[in-house]
């Protein structure tokens, strides 16, 4: 692999998907080769104090911008052009396309060879608006491949793109680290912990805001305690829809079987999937196709620790679950879908199992991280 310089504004100690996708495909790269040149992730000190300790512990070099938002203007192209002299870099990749992908004709006029831009979920938006559909075309353009998650990403955003461009992508996804998560990873404590030993568990970990759907499980519990009456809805992290999530629960009558955590760390959240007997996030598209699932990595960490899933139909969601094998994937916003195939999983064994064992069994088969590193690696 050539010397890369890595330029994004999603980066920990930042929380979010992209953030960790972008960090442990870092850390499975030769530090040697590697240089992030990355946004600040707060201003004051204690965010300075919590990203330098951060950067301490890396074994690749961090650069930090001083803006909080790093986007591709002209004193940032500048100073990412000095990262790749001063550093010897020949290949770039870009965290996130759209925007930072614009600076890269000035990082190929700097000396970059490799030009590599990852897209996730937004850059599906972007391809649906005139203005931003030509600004990612020219991304496209500038660089020697884009990369997408699924199918589903896929399709919308190469439409945007030259067939050239279009031709060069390449399939990236973020991948689950199968010795962090998986079936013996501690959810019998978690279970102890919250009082919940002997009742049926449905775990829904996600950030909190509506796209996710942890509205409609909660929707969907009356039904589901209909069937089974001593089930509990476990919803875990934090995020702006929490308090209406509550209110919803205390309005539907089903307060006292769901279950909030609030945030919970990264270390403890292996923990928290293994507490669950059925993963279910019935995402859905919302804001016209704006704001939409881009692949749904919390279905695969379930998988991972042996779960059976019920998927939203939200952009990639359906891309990580093979439906009818190892979860079902239900209508995004489908209270009644929801509750019945959550009730099918609580009253069969047998089947959990079986959809458990087969989704981990595909994780290790697809989705280990060494796996996509090593196609990273060959792209750079």
């Amino acid at each position: 692999m050539d010397k890369t310089l890595i330029v994004t504004n999603d980066f920990p100690p930042r929380p979010g998907g992209i953030q960790a996708f972008l960090h442990n495909m870092a850390l499975r790269l030769d530090p040697e080769q590697v240089v992030v040149y990355a946004s600040t992730w707060k201003r004051g000190a204690e965010g300075a104090a919590a990203t330098a300790a951060f950067d301490a512990e890396q074994p690749f070099t961090v650069v930090r911008d001083r803006t909080t938002m790093l986007l591709p203007t002209p004193r940032v192209t500048r100073r990412a052009a000095q990262l790749l002299r001063a550093h010897g870099c020949s290949s770039v990749w870009f965290g996130a396309a759209a925007p930072l992908g614009l600076m890269a004709p000035a990082l190929r006029r700097a000396g970059a060879r490799r030009l590599v831009a990852t897209t996730h979920g937004h850059e599906a938006g972007w391809a649906q608006l005139p203005a931003t559909r030509q600004l990612l075309r020219r991304i496209g353009e500038g660089t020697d491949t884009i990369t997408y998650l699924g199918e589903y990403t896929r399709s919308r955003i190469a439409a945007a793109l030259t067939p050239a461009a279009a031709g060069r992508m390449v399939q990236l996804p973020p991948g689950v680290d199968e010795k962090t998560f998986h079936p013996d990873s501690g959810g019998d404590r978690v279970r102890a912990r919250l009082g919940l030993t002997d009742r049926p568990v449905v775990v829904c970990v996600s950030r909190l805001v509506p796209r996710k759907g942890q509205d409609t499980l909660i929707l969907a519990m009356p039904a589901i305690l209909a069937e089974v009456p001593d089930a509990v809805l476990l919803i875990v992290g934090g995020g702006p829809y929490a308090g209406e999530l509550r209110k919803l629960a205390a309005e539907t009558g089903v307060r006292d079987s769901v279950r909030f955590t609030g945030p919970v760390p990264w270390d403890e959240l292996p923990a928290h999937y293994g507490a669950g007997d059925v993963f279910a996030m019935p995402c859905r598209t919302r804001r016209g196709g704006l704001d939409v699932e881009g692949l749904g990595i919390v279905y695969l960490e379930a998988s991972a620790t042996g779960l059976p899933v019920v998927a939203g139909d939200s952009g990639g969601a359906p891309d990580a679950v093979l439906d009818g094998d190892t979860g079902w994937v239900v209508r995004g916003g489908s209270a009644e879908e929801s509750a019945e195939r959550i009730v099918a999983l609580l009253g069969d064994a047998e089947l959990r199992q079986r959809m458990g064992e087969r989704g981990r069994a595909w994780v290790e088969e697809k989705w280990r991280w060494d796996l996509l590193a090593e196609r990273l690696k060959a792209l750079l």
